[in-house]
């Protein structure tokens, strides 16, 4: 990171699936820490599910303390549809939130098919989606302040 101040980021994280976004968390939180953005422990937000992710995090990126908002959780598919609302709800109103407040919010929501597949991507290595999810943010915010800057020079 290459920003004189680091940005104040929060993460929201899915309570649903621990054994999986626990691992998100870890990877997302070690992520920026390397980037020189550490997250203080009440930067961290637990949401019931991924459903309530959308409106927790446009709720954080209203108080204007935070650069960004990093969304962390795991929605598996069943037998059932709910899947596909929760899932594309969440990412739907994870966009909206981003687009009313103007402040970078990351999906960091896994949706697969299998345990399997989720517990692949928030394994502590390079393929952590919580660490893409943080990286993509902090890439967002540096991007922001940029074309802010130059539309004020």
């Amino acid at each position: 990171m290459t920003d004189p101040v680091p940005p104040r980021i929060a993460i929201v994280v899915s309570q649903f699936n621990p054994e999986v976004t626990d691992g998100l968390l870890k990877g997302a939180l070690d992520h920026l820490a390397a980037q020189g953005a550490p997250v203080a422990a009440p930067d961290i937000i637990a949401a019931p599910g991924a459903y309530e992710l959308p409106l927790i995090a446009q709720t954080l990126a209203r108080t204007g303390r935070y650069a960004g908002v990093v969304c962390l959780g795991c929605v598996i598919k069943g037998e059932t549809a709910h899947f596909e609302f929760i899932s594309l709800g969440a990412s739907l109103g994870l966009m909206a939130a981003g687009l009313q407040t103007e402040t970078p919010v990351s999906f960091g929501v896994l949706t697969t098919y299998t345990d399997e597949q989720a517990v692949a991507r928030s394994r502590d290595d390079a393929e952590n989606k919580g660490r893409e999810a943080a990286n993509a943010c902090l890439s967002t915010v540096q991007t922001l302040r940029r074309i802010r800057e130059n539309a004020l020079a």
